[in-house]
């Protein structure tokens, strides 16, 4: 065990997030998304939902400074209705990084970029369009 890490970061997760470097992307996919299917590396944290694990992540990486939107968020094509757990995000995100801008990125798009991405974590999020990539920022001490 180590002191202030989440339970929830894996040493498979914990060892992908020292091997990243600035502007490398993670994938954390819901429980529908074709995890296996577009991860270069995965990991599988099923038991945890995106969220929470957003929030374990941020607690350990930055985000990109140097970028616009360092996260991005599967668009569900409909701004009038936005799946309730962005909302949950947005306030993860603000409480960790401070403001941060998010991009929204068509379906099919994002499973394109996923593909890209250094490594994706499945979960066993149950919301619908609950896919996020979170873009690696630089460490300042």
């Amino acid at each position: 065990m180590l002191k202030n890490i989440s339970p929830i970061i894996s040493p498979e997760l914990l060892k992908i997030l020292m091997e990243m470097g600035h502007g490398d992307e993670i994938v954390i996919g819901d429980g529908n998304f074709p995890a296996a299917s577009v991860a270069q590396r995965l990991v599988r944290l099923d038991g945890h939902g995106v969220n929470e694990i957003v929030d374990a992540i941020l607690r350990l990486m930055p985000l990109d400074t140097y970028v616009e939107a360092p996260v991005a968020l599967m668009d569900n094509g409909d701004a009038s209705n936005q799946p309730p757990i962005w909302a949950d995000y947005k306030k993860t995100v603000n409480a960790i990084e401070g403001d941060k801008k998010f991009e929204l990125v068509e379906r099919f798009a994002f499973y394109e970029r996923a593909k890209k991405a250094y490594c994706v974590v499945a979960t066993g999020e149950t919301a619908i369009y609950a896919n996020i990539i979170l873009k690696k920022g630089v460490v300042i001490q």
